[in-house]
């Protein structure tokens, strides 16, 4: 979060699915393939400081003016 504040991010790019960076859905972290309904700890906690959190299957709505 320091080096987003330092840098002024205003959005995240981050993987979906991933345990971390997931949004919606994320990998239960067993490596069986199982995805369960929830956020990636990193994706939480950047929207916890309300900073926007995009999937790679929505970049082109970063295009857009935030």
């Amino acid at each position: 979060m320091r080096l987003c504040r330092l840098l002024g991010c205003e959005a995240a790019l981050l993987k979906e699915r991933s345990p971390s960076c997931g949004s919606g859905m994320v990998y239960d972290g067993t490596f069986t393939g199982v995805l369960t309904a929830g956020e990636g700890v990193t994706a939480e906690l950047l929207r916890a400081q309300g900073i926007p959190v995009y999937g790679e299957s929505r970049v082109a709505e970063l295009a857009d003016p935030i």
